[in-house]
């Protein structure tokens, strides 16, 4: 029986907390007048109740009637506030359900039964626990056993229950113990509110912001998301391999077909990827246009990044189709694999950056697996490239001159002007540090004519100073130089600025370069000699030269390769040209 006693626990939950119209009344809290015990089992009971004290009260007369006046007032407050507690509990739009401490449910409202899609009936002979999804279900009834044991009064949770149809229905649930007077726990309120449609469109915006729109691939904020966590939750012994993919010739796809081409070849490669690699669990994301990451947890050395990097090629070795297109798809992979502990992801993707390098200047269609050492020097290659635009500003270049002797008499025949570079990082360099990264970055023209311009202009000093000697001045010309149109006029400018006669200057070409001269660029020689320079072949014999061909151009010097010479003239040696 539920009885109702001054001193206990007021408020509308106190009411909320017992079922309505199941044969059990809610205890209110402490009135103004006296103790109130019930022993009414129903509504109905309370009716009868009434009525039976009503009709004690006119057999009892006037002052009977006065001395139950406070217990009518009570009774009238009490009917009140259970009326006002079924409206709102049936009326509400939020669900509530009132279970018993085995997780029966006594009763729910409306709001409830159509949120789950069933009858109020059906609802009554089900369990809470019978509702709770799958995937939430030992969370929730975890919480729910703390609950009924008392260990908490509330909890405040977004969980799934099932819906009769077996749909998914995402809920703000909050439950709360309610206690007997003596603090033992007696039932358990469910008040829950349909979110799914929140929760959806949160997801959708979650994937959205994760996901890259064309492929549905996870993006680079995703994929750097997962490679931190990974990093962060590395230990001693563990490893992790990064394969960064690029397609080869793509542009050209763009170029020839249109962007929406290009676009469809996209997501047909992202598909091959994801069918084929990353239902091994491996995280395949894209972070650039034809871009793509793998991430490889838990290698057990570098074999196992290498054999998804395989795997990666064979996949995209079969052409695309799409349309009437067949389109033949190549990649070039960068593949990183290594100690996880005490690595970072920015090191990471440069490393597999660079490797990704090295694949493409290998000749595509292949992966390169990370050096250290070669990275070092890649890195220091970099360095040099970005310093150089400015080197020359700051005057950190330098000439070294190489005298050329005369063997028969000793004197003093030539130099050669040999440029250093006092690098503030790396110190003194020689060429061959720097001059291919000169050519490969297209500084080589400006770096060319400042060692001609401070070349010419010393040995026209040494010119005047010493007359008699004839000296002449041999100044290196890269391949790139002698392409540029504005040679011959550069050449002409410095020797009319410094005063250098013509015939004092010699310009070194290589084999190579030589070889390589065609249309224009030999017309220039020919220009150059005109102008009365000399014109001189560098380490002649380390090349395939046409001896015919040189009958073209207009040499006067060939420097022979050290091979040639070496051993000439040395004991027991057999000077023999076969």
């Amino acid at each position: 029986a539920g009885v109702a006693r001054r001193g206990g626990r007021a408020g509308w939950w106190a009411g909320a907390a017992c079922p309505v119209g199941r044969g059990l009344v809610p205890r209110y809290g402490a009135r103004a007048q006296g103790e109130i015990e019930r022993t009414a089992t129903s509504p109905r009971d309370a009716d009868a109740a009434h009525a039976g004290s009503s009709s004690a009260d006119a057999a009892g007369g006037d002052t009977a009637a006065a001395a139950l006046a406070p217990a009518n007032d009570a009774e009238r407050a009490l009917r009140d506030s259970e009326a006002r507690f079924r409206a709102v509990f049936t009326g509400a739009a939020t669900g509530i359900g009132i279970a018993d401490l085995a997780g029966r449910l006594i009763e729910v409202n409306q709001a409830f039964a159509d949120m789950l899609g069933y009858s109020i009936a059906e609802l009554r002979r089900t369990t809470v626990t019978a509702l709770f999804h799958p995937e939430d279900a030992a969370e929730l009834n975890e919480l729910y056993r703390d609950l009924v044991a008392g260990r908490k009064d509330r909890v405040r949770v977004e969980k799934r229950y099932l819906r009769k149809d077996g749909s998914a229905l995402w809920t703000d649930l909050s439950v709360s113990l309610i206690r007997h007077d003596d603090g033992r726990p007696r039932f358990t309120v469910a008040m829950i509110a349909d979110i799914t449609d929140r929760y959806e469109l949160q997801e959708r915006l979650r994937f959205q912001a994760l996901h890259d729109p064309l492929t549905k691939l996870p993006n680079r904020a995703m994929f750097f998301d997962e490679l931190t966590a990974l990093l962060d939750r590395a230990g001693a012994g563990d490893r992790i391999g990064l394969c960064f993919l690029d397609l080869d010739g793509f542009k050209a796809v763009n170029d020839r077909l249109g962007h929406a081409m290009g676009d469809r070849l996209l997501v047909a490669v992202a598909e091959r990827l994801a069918e084929r690699v990353a239902s091994r669990g491996h995280l395949v994301a894209r972070v650039g246009g034809d871009e793509f990451v793998i991430l490889v947890p838990r290698t057990t050395g570098t074999q196992d990044a290498v054999a998804v990097a395989e795997a990666a090629l064979e996949t995209l070795a079969t052409p695309i189709r799409i349309d009437n297109h067949e389109l033949e798809v190549s990649a070039s992979i960068g593949v990183v694999e290594g100690p996880a502990d005490g690595t970072n992801p920015s090191d990471l993707m440069k490393a597999a950056d660079t490797t990704l390098y090295w694949a493409k200047a290998e000749g595509r269609g292949r992966f390169a697996l990370f050096d250290p050492v070669r990275s070092a020097e890649y890195l220091s290659r970099s360095m040099l490239a970005g310093d150089l635009p400015a080197a020359v500003e700051r005057g950190e270049f330098l000439l070294e001159y190489q005298p050329i002797v005369n063997l028969s008499d000793g004197t003093l025949h030539a130099v050669e002007a040999l440029v250093r570079w006092r690098h503030p990082r790396f110190g003194l360099l020689g060429p061959d540090r720097f001059i291919d990264v000169a050519e490969q970055t297209g500084h080589i023209n400006r770096l060319g004519r400042w060692v001609l311009d401070h070349a010419c202009a010393q040995a026209s000093r040494w010119h005047r100073e010493f007359p008699e000697a004839r000296l002449v001045l041999s100044v290196n010309l890269a391949a790139q130089q002698v392409s540029d149109p504005r040679i011959v006029a550069d050449v002409a400018e410095v020797l009319d600025r410094t005063g250098l006669p013509p015939d004092l200057l010699q310009l070194e070409l290589t084999e190579s370069a030589v070889m390589a001269t065609a249309g224009e660029p030999l017309r220039s020689l020919h220009r150059l000699a005109a102008l009365g320079v000399r014109l001189a072949i560098d380490d002649f014999g380390t090349g395939y030269s046409n001896l015919a061909y040189l009958r073209r151009i207009p040499i006067r010097t060939l420097k022979l390769a050290a091979p040639f010479v070496e051993g000439i003239g040395a004991p027991g040696a057999v000077d023999t040209v076969d």
